[in-house]
């Protein structure tokens, strides 16, 4: 299978590894595309094998999405959860592609999100913990519907999570999000939690803090 082939489009940074390289996959936010993310490669560790991924629901005129959004509706936003569900699956199935295409090791696999891509990621690694080690969920929160309906009895053992969130995000309460950490408890989960004074963004401090946790992981 190349590269071209795989169930998503996406953009790759190589690593300085020739094999077995510990890969990051990121997924950005709605409206976005593969570029956003991507532009943090050059400031994180060279033997990552960083793709960054296109959300296959095309948007006009421009972006793209995880799933439709219906800013119209009667409370205010409505998300379609099975597109959403559908998202999560493919991206499950595209991991397994590319641990299987690329020289990277399969044992060692990051997922970094903003926003939607975030609530993506939660889902991902919640429903499909055998194949993925690390999450950093950014401006995010953990949607109920993504989760499987055996989340309690799942293995999460190998599970890690960096989540962080703006405190004056006007587009994902932080109150969303701060409902992560206490799910992750509960299920024994590791993980760290962080809020930044920015809205919906990552603060240059923020930046820095999940650059040292993921160097710490790889």
């Amino acid at each position: 299978m190349s590269a071209q082939n795989l169930s998503l489009y996406h953009i790759v940074r190589e690593s300085s590894l020739k094999e077995n390289a510990p890969l990051l996959i990121m997924f950005h936010g709605y409206g976005s595309d593969e570029n956003d993310l991507f532009s943090f490669s050059s400031e994180l560790p060279e033997e990552l094998f960083i793709i960054s991924v296109r959300a296959p629901l095309a948007m006009k005129p421009y972006g793209n999405a995880w799933y439709t959004i219906n800013f119209d509706d009667i409370n205010g936003k409505w998300s379609d959860d099975e597109e959403a569900k559908q998202s999560r699956d493919l991206i499950a199935k595209f991991i397994d592609e590319a641990t299987t295409t690329y020289p990277v090791n399969k044992d060692n696999v990051t997922l970094l999100g903003f926003s939607q891509g975030t609530i993506l990621s939660y889902g991902v690694a919640l429903s499909y913990p055998e194949k993925v080690n690390n999450i950093i969920a950014l401006s995010g929160y953990i949607n109920p519907e993504l989760l499987p309906a055996d989340v309690e009895t799942k293995d999460y053992s190998k599970l890690n999570f960096y989540c962080s969130h703006g405190s004056v995000d006007q587009v994902i309460p932080v109150d969303w999000a701060r409902k992560a950490p206490e799910f992750l408890k509960v299920l024994n989960i590791k993980h760290e939690y962080s809020e930044f004074p920015v809205g919906h963004g990552v603060a240059p401090q923020n930046f820095y803090g999940l650059k040292k946790w993921l160097e710490n992981k790889i």
